[in-house]
């Protein structure tokens, strides 16, 4: 008989503003954000403390709608790289417990402490000793689900926030989370959600009672896993943290600087985006064939499409001819566009890939690994290709770089 899982999810409580406080102890009392700035188009609330919240900040509220909700804010801007050493030093706590340790994002982590538990008490000494612990050493506070799935560990720590642990168990999952809305567990977004509730289904109860073969029929495995999961048949494992994660995509995002009106205009933002995938796809040593592009117009209406190539590549041309060819069918020039993501996805080793000796992608190759050697010795802004120059339309310090994408990026 298999083991029952004991599998914690930590969530590091409204984490940029958090580490802020930690670093400047003499704002940790007072309504916290940590927000872009306004002249460069970004200038909205990234994360907000709890006080900030009690006023009734939320995330992605413009700087000044924020401070007309509460005048005393203190705005701070983001420190990317401490926030990084912050969750390195997290997780290496975590790893003193268990060696299968998988993150998710940034500031959350899956532990999987089924076979090590019996060394340090139960489960819930297990949460409540990280909990303590963050907080002392860190100096910030975690929530911590602990349940026998990662789908309910999840779940577990975000029903109670913040600096608390709430146990979801075999015995009492059903009566505690069947009665809550479909988006509060993991793979159900506004999309799935709609197609959901158009066959009355609402809560975690009625996808988890629904008709099993309805669901299998009208979604697939994804809805057939999603009900799996929601009635405690959850078996995926944590990933140990020798585990070498796979990349699978490699993409770009910006928000411009200001909404995009023509096709002649977005070229350069385009090429500034496909000319950095390239680049990142040929020092991993891999090429793509799938391209998958999304706009966002300035009414936050999304447009997405991606086109399968017949070839696979690294170079920058053929993915911006690619991303070019995509945008002429789904944008129409109406609406101005705010932001776009390209990514190359169906990923291989650049090694399989054998040049024609007379190709004139040999010649291509050579001319893309001349710039890459530049790049490496003088910086990646020594050579650039002109289309991608428009610092009227480009925010480099808003891009968005993202291996193993899972679509889910905001601008």
């Amino acid at each position: 008989m298999q083991t029952k899982k004991i599998i914690l999810h930590c969530d590091v409580n409204n984490f940029f503003a958090s580490c802020e406080c930690a670093l400047n102890p003499s704002i940790k009392d007072q309504p916290v954000a940590v927000t872009g700035e306004v002249t460069k188009r970004n200038g909205i609330v990234l994360a907000k403390n709890e006080i900030a919240k009690s006023f009734g900040i939320k995330t992605g509220d413009v700087i000044f709608e924020a401070k007309r909700k509460c005048p005393n804010l203190v705005c701070v801007r983001p420190h990317h790289k401490i926030y990084e050493n912050y969750s390195r030093r997290i997780r290496a706590i975590y790893e003193e417990y268990t060696d299968k340790v998988e993150p998710f994002g940034i500031d959350e982590c899956w532990l999987d402490i089924t076979n090590t538990v019996k060394f340090f008490g139960s489960a819930l000494d297990v949460a409540n000793t990280l909990r303590q612990r963050i907080k002392d050493e860190i100096g910030v506070t975690i929530s911590v689900g602990v349940s026998f799935s990662k789908t309910f560990a999840k779940l577990g720590s975000d029903m109670k926030k913040p600096d608390a642990v709430t146990v979801i168990s075999l015995e009492n999952f059903k009566q505690k989370t069947y009665h809550l809305p479909l988006a509060s567990i993991i793979g159900i977004g506004k999309k799935m959600e709609t197609k959901l509730n158009k066959i009355n289904i609402f809560t975690l109860g009625d996808l988890a009672e629904y008709d099993e073969n309805i669901i299998k029929r009208k979604f697939g495995i994804v809805g057939e896993k999603l009900q799996k999961n929601v009635q405690g048949i959850d078996d995926d494992d944590v990933q140990s943290v020798d585990d070498r994660k796979v990349v699978k995509s490699v993409g770009n995002g910006t928000t411009t600087l200001v909404d995009v009106k023509t096709k002649k205009d977005l070229r350069s933002v385009v090429m500034f985006l496909c000319d950095e995938i390239a680049t990142r796809l040929r020092a991993k040593h891999f090429t793509g064939s799938t391209i998958s592009v999304s706009l966002r117009r300035n009414d936050l209406i999304w447009l997405s499409k991606s086109h399968t190539m017949k070839k696979n590549t690294n170079f920058t041309k053929d993915i911006y001819n690619t991303s070019m060819n995509i945008i002429d069918q789904i944008w129409d020039e109406i609406c101005p566009l705010r932001s776009i993501r390209i990514s190359v996805s169906n990923l291989d080793s650049d090694d399989i890939s054998q040049l024609d000796l007379f190709s004139t992608n040999r010649n291509r190759k050579n001319l893309e690994n001349a710039i890459d050697k530049i790049r490496q010795k003088y910086g990646y802004d020594s050579i650039k290709p002109l289309l991608s120059q428009n610092d009227k339309l480009i925010n480099s310090q808003a891009l968005r770089l993202d291996d193993d994408d899972d679509g889910n990026d905001s601008f």
